[in-house]
């Protein structure tokens, strides 16, 4: 009798356990991102289908949280993030999961002419302008303009002279997932004067779930001949060096670990704290979508694959994160426990007069795409 009242109540304990469990799993309210900053209303969305949810807020046109499952089916949080505006707004590395504007990535010096104009950027990364500045897109209240269980859409209108950038710059972003479980991020933009454009999306991804554990053991494969060497600032040099048999050959997979050791030794390495380097994607013709990068999380099964338009993708190893950044789960952010790839121009583009035109003109339109897919590998 003793027995089976112990076994009764094991079994209790072990339901309320997981229940439990599943209320901690996910712990993000939309209350904690209901606010109003600068007078305009934040709030959090969700996407989703059978396979993957999506969360995201229109500050800053961000993406919380991605649910993929691994191979067993369990669902795992693939992106960094914060539970509330009110981390957001305190965080020490304040491009999480956002839309980059007007230019993303650095331009040197925070300076470029053009049409024989110099115009002059704020200063934010050393000395050089990084990812549209202090007050870039990331860190503005997007207007949701149309929103529904598979897609959102959200504009912002950047006004002549905001961040020292030319010209009232209209941008819409649409955010879809489909039944390829991909996650599409659609770009357009138009201008009333010359300005430089250059946006893209900044999440840091961890595929083992929940900001878990390094990503060195990550499998990473990109798509790429050539990378643009950058100087001590993390500027490009103006030229594309061959990746061949060299830490920056990732055209077949390899962990993204592999190579760091040669950072004493390797002064793109060296400069760059680890991998923080733009790469030359192979493509057919330019501006055709086209398979950029591949990662596996070998212990989860999680892959994605990450295809675009753009001509570069910024691979970035977490090389700056010191863990005083906490997330959503309690989870501190570690040093190269979260990776980026940011499809773009090239880095310094005004600057850099062989590099692909990012200089958009009047009654020109702006337009990409750039596509996550996510699967379970083979």
């Amino acid at each position: 009798m003793i027995l089976k009242k112990v076994t009764l109540l094991i079994v209790l304990l072990s339901i309320v356990s997981c229940e439990q469990a599943k209320k901690d799993e996910f712990v993000l309210k939309t209350s904690d991102f209901q606010t109003e900053i600068g007078g305009k209303k934040t709030d959090l969305y969700l996407l989703k289908n059978e396979q993957i949810e999506v969360y995201i807020t229109n500050y800053g046109g961000r993406i919380v949280s991605l649910l993929s499952p691994d191979k067993k089916g369990v669902m795992g949080d693939v992106v960094l993030g914060f539970k509330s505006i009110a981390d957001y707004l305190k965080a020490k590395t304040p491009f999480h999961g956002c839309i980059i504007g007007r230019y993303g990535n650095r331009i040197a010096k925070g300076s470029f002419e053009l049409d024989g104009t110099t115009h002059q950027l704020p200063i934010n990364n050393n000395e050089n302008h990084l990812h549209g500045g202090p007050d870039g897109f990331h860190n503005q209240v997007w207007d949701v303009v149309a929103v529904d269980e598979n897609s959102i859409a959200m504009t912002y209108l950047s006004k002549d002279g905001e961040m020292g950038y030319p010209g009232n710059l209209s941008v819409e972003v649409t955010y879809a997932i489909n039944e390829k479980n991909e996650l599409s991020i659609a770009y357009k933009a138009t201008t009333d004067k010359a300005t430089p454009i250059n946006l893209t999306n900044h999440a840091f991804f961890n595929l083992a779930g929940q900001a878990k554990g390094s990503i060195n053991d990550h499998l990473l494969m990109i798509n790429a001949d050539h990378f643009t060497p950058v100087d001590e600032g993390l500027i490009p040099l103006g030229e594309t060096r061959s990746v061949e048999g060299g830490p920056f050959d990732f055209r077949r997979a390899k962990t993204i670990g592999r190579d760091l050791n040669q950072q004493a030794s390797n002064t793109q390495l060296r400069r760059g704290g680890g991998y923080d380097h733009n790469f030359v994607l192979n493509k057919d013709s330019q501006g055709r979508m086209s398979l950029a990068a591949r990662v596996v999380d070998p212990k989860s099964g999680r892959q994605m694959d990450v295809f675009t338009e753009e001509p570069g993708i910024q691979f970035y190893g977490g090389n700056f994160m010191d863990g005083s950044d906490v997330g959503k789960y309690g989870t501190k952010f570690e040093y190269r426990a979260s990776f980026a790839l940011e499809t773009q121009h090239y880095p310094d583009s005004p600057n850099q007069a062989n590099f692909p035109n990012t200089i958009l003109r009047p009654r020109e339109t702006y337009q990409t795409q750039s596509i996550y897919r996510f699967s379970v590998a083979e």
